[in-house]
Protein backbone atom coordinates (compact mmCIF):
# COMPACT_ATOMS: atom_id res chain seq x y z
CA UNK A 1 0.00 0.00 0.00
CA UNK A 2 1.11 3.38 -0.65
CA UNK A 3 -0.24 6.58 0.77
CA UNK A 4 -0.16 9.73 0.04
CA UNK A 5 1.03 12.27 2.19
CA UNK A 6 -1.96 13.88 3.28
CA UNK A 7 -3.40 10.24 3.43
CA UNK A 8 -0.81 9.15 5.67
CA UNK A 9 -1.42 12.06 7.96
CA UNK A 10 -5.20 10.49 8.33
CA UNK A 11 -4.57 7.57 8.38
CA UNK A 12 -2.54 8.54 11.64
CA UNK A 13 -4.80 10.20 13.16
CA UNK A 14 -7.58 7.77 12.53
CA UNK A 15 -4.87 5.32 14.13
CA UNK A 16 -5.09 7.35 17.44
CA UNK A 17 -9.08 7.77 17.70
CA UNK A 18 -9.30 4.22 17.12
CA UNK A 19 -6.45 3.32 19.63
CA UNK A 20 -8.90 5.87 21.72
CA UNK A 21 -12.02 3.64 21.31
CA UNK A 22 -9.72 0.21 21.97
CA UNK A 23 -8.48 1.57 25.13
CA UNK A 24 -12.00 2.37 26.45
CA UNK A 25 -13.19 -0.90 25.56
CA UNK A 26 -15.64 0.36 23.35
CA UNK A 27 -14.42 -2.27 19.91
CA UNK A 28 -14.94 -5.96 20.07
CA UNK A 29 -14.80 -8.30 17.24
CA UNK A 30 -18.86 -7.60 16.40
CA UNK A 31 -18.28 -3.77 15.92
CA UNK A 32 -14.40 -3.10 15.03
CA UNK A 33 -15.30 -2.38 11.68
CA UNK A 34 -17.98 0.33 12.64
CA UNK A 35 -15.65 2.19 15.01
CA UNK A 36 -12.74 1.74 12.11
CA UNK A 37 -15.15 3.88 9.64
CA UNK A 38 -16.08 6.42 12.92
CA UNK A 39 -12.34 6.76 13.39
CA UNK A 40 -11.31 7.15 9.64
CA UNK A 41 -14.27 9.65 9.36
CA UNK A 42 -13.60 12.16 12.56
CA UNK A 43 -10.17 12.25 10.99
CA UNK A 44 -11.37 13.26 8.08
CA UNK A 45 -13.25 15.92 9.46
CA UNK A 46 -10.22 17.15 11.50
CA UNK A 47 -8.44 17.69 8.83
CA UNK A 48 -10.73 19.16 6.57
CA UNK A 49 -11.36 22.06 9.68
CA UNK A 50 -7.90 22.15 10.17
CA UNK A 51 -7.14 22.66 6.28
CA UNK A 52 -10.19 25.60 5.78
CA UNK A 53 -8.41 27.21 9.07
CA UNK A 54 -4.93 27.16 8.47
CA UNK A 55 -3.54 28.92 5.33
CA UNK A 56 -0.01 26.64 4.97
CA UNK A 57 3.22 29.15 2.93
CA UNK A 58 2.24 27.62 -0.52
CA UNK A 59 -1.22 28.98 0.17
CA UNK A 60 -0.42 32.04 1.07
CA UNK A 61 1.55 32.78 -2.06
CA UNK A 62 1.01 34.16 -5.52
CA UNK A 63 2.23 32.07 -7.75
CA UNK A 64 3.05 33.94 -10.83
CA UNK A 65 5.26 36.72 -8.45
CA UNK A 66 6.21 34.78 -5.05
CA UNK A 67 4.38 37.62 -3.62
CA UNK A 68 2.77 37.15 -0.18
CA UNK A 69 -1.21 37.58 -0.19
CA UNK A 70 -4.16 35.92 1.23
CA UNK A 71 -5.63 33.76 -2.18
Amino acid sequence: MSLQHSESVVARMSATIFAAYVQNRDVNEFNEDEFVKKAVDIAVKLASHADKAVKSDGEWMKPESGASSIL
